[in-house]
């Protein structure tokens, strides 16, 4: 029973890490408005919102947490989309961005 509980143990715990490091990011594109809405486990709600005629889209080459760190710019903040995607995910992120923001206004 020991060696069952063990297992059970840390199987349950690598269940509980995988689900606390998932992050959902929804990125909604509108004439009057851009809205990002980051939901991630056992965390409030974080929602960062701007006009999108204002809005930069960055890509960080150097410097940030991640390689090719993205990011908007607007309303007076900076923030960070995409950082769980892969550097290739994020560049093509950051193209298809730049070219709706550009259509949006």
């Amino acid at each position: 029973p020991f060696p069952a509980a063990a297992v059970a143990g840390i199987w349950w715990a690598i269940e509980r890490s995988y689900a606390d490091g998932a992050i959902r990011e929804e990125l909604c594109l509108w004439s009057d408005r851009v809205s990002l809405t980051r939901h991630a486990r056992r965390k409030p709600t974080q929602v960062w919102e701007a006009n999108p005629h204002w809005v930069q889209v960055g890509l960080h080459v150097s410097g940030g947490p991640v390689e090719d760190y993205l990011t908007l710019k607007g309303a007076g903040r900076e923030v960070e989309i995409g950082a769980f995607l892969t550097v290739s995910e994020r560049r093509t992120l950051y193209a298809e961005l730049s070219q709706r923001l550009r259509k949006v206004i």
